[in-house]
């Protein structure tokens, strides 16, 4: 393959150590235009860099990857997105197919299934790791995710909300962050509450943490 048309590959991932690997790991056949460390970020670069594919990490500081990919679609930004994370449960692997992930891949495979899963995205595949395709595949018969994940009965700016509010933010912060104002962040809290049954900001935070949508 000529340099001249070797893919070119935006990387997100907020660990270090992680981005050196995988740089060494892909630079034989690809080309890393970016390196991002959080779900913003990835977006913004996405956009700017024009990559042909991004491989992204699932939980990210200020905005996850699958709410990134979220972000980018709405956008009407097409490119395949491979996620590479060290969570092991189908139910995220589920949610990021039905955000319209090209790929999911277990950190700890990634030496043996990375490169194939870029390879399938750019050909307009799906590679789904091999250790939960048939978890993925089976839970995916039953219809949405919306029963089984109580993640997905949240909008994509509720979960913004609450990522930001788990990783210490204060209403005012958030609102700066996100361009509304304190009152419509103060809004989205209680709508999530009332949806999910909750009734404080640390039950709120509490299943942050538990569903995925921020790490700690």
């Amino acid at each position: 393959m000529s340099a001249m048309h070797r893919p070119r590959v935006l990387l997100a991932d907020d660990h270090l150590l992680v981005a050196e690997a995988l740089t060494s790991l892909l630079s034989p056949e690809f080309d890393l235009v970016g390196v991002v460390e959080d779900g913003r970020q990835m977006v913004e670069a996405a956009g700017r860099l024009r990559p042909d594919v991004i491989v992204a990490d699932i939980a990210m500081p200020h905005l996850n990857g699958i709410d990134a990919l979220t972000r980018l679609r709405e956008d009407g930004n097409h490119v395949p997105v491979v996620f590479l994370t060290m969570h092991k449960d189908a139910t995220f692997a589920r949610r990021a197919i039905e955000a319209g992930a090209s790929g999911f891949v277990l950190k700890h495979s990634a030496s043996v299934e990375l490169v194939a899963a870029l390879h399938a995205a750019l050909e307009g595949k799906t590679y789904l790791t091999p250790q939960l395709a048939g978890k993925v595949l089976e839970a995916m018969r039953h219809g949405p995710s919306h029963g089984s994940d109580p993640a997905a009965a949240l909008t994509l700016r509720q979960r913004e909300v609450v990522q930001l509010l788990a990783e210490g933010r204060s209403a005012k912060e958030i609102a700066t962050s996100l361009s509304i104002s304190t009152r419509t962040v103060e809004f989205h809290k209680y709508q999530m509450m009332e949806t999910l049954d909750l009734h404080t900001n640390a039950e709120l935070i509490h299943f942050a943490i538990k569903n995925g949508l921020v790490e700690f």
